[in-house]
């Protein structure tokens, strides 16, 4: 499966948007170069008021451009950066890898997938409504939908772009299917 980078993202400030970069930097074991999130320990500003030594699975943060499509057609304007993540991609199905796939992007950088993006009441301040649109529970089987993208903790460094390829590697079987981290 092969897809594009469609737009890269940094804040070094805590804040619920990210602005959009010509490039990102990406660095092993950290996440994005002058990104608040980025660092060996749990970096959410939440979490580490109670687990700020925990390894910090959340370093990057990607989401499907698809997704804003999807929340076009229901009314809601959003666009690359706005939800917070990092890198916004096309034509990969991030939601259905499993964990530990591995995402070589540009010409050097590699990510291994953590798990779910937990999306948090602040998506209903910038948007009223919208949570309910990225976070859903099935009322039939009782389990949550998270549609609000994937974390991934950077294996390899390197420079990514907006239209650089991403290709996915999966893992070894048994595949396990993501979750929230």
């Amino acid at each position: 499966m092969t897809g594009r980078v469609t737009a890269v993202c940094s804040d070094g400030a805590y804040s619920f948007s990210k602005p959009t970069r010509a490039s990102v930097t990406l660095l092993a074991g950290l996440g994005v170069e002058g990104d608040v999130h980025a660092g060996e320990t749990i970096r959410h500003q939440f979490r580490m008021t109670y687990e700020p030594d925990l390894p910090n699975l959340r370093q990057v943060h990607l989401m499907h451009e698809e997704l804003f499509d999807e929340l076009a057609l229901k009314g809601y304007d959003v666009s690359a950066g706005q939800l917070g993540e990092n890198i916004t991609t096309r034509d990969v199905d991030l939601l259905g890898l499993p964990t530990g796939a591995l995402l070589r992007l540009g010409d050097r950088a590699v990510l291994e997938v953590t798990g779910l993006r937990n999306p948090c009441s602040k998506i209903n301040d910038f948007r009223p409504g919208l949570l309910g649109e990225v976070f859903a529970l099935d009322p039939v089987s009782g389990e949550f939908t998270f549609k609000s993208g994937i974390m991934a903790v950077v294996r390899q460094g390197g420079t990514v772009r907006p239209n650089d390829p991403v290709e996915v590697e999966l893992p070894p079987l048994p595949h396990h299917p993501l979750e929230r981290v």
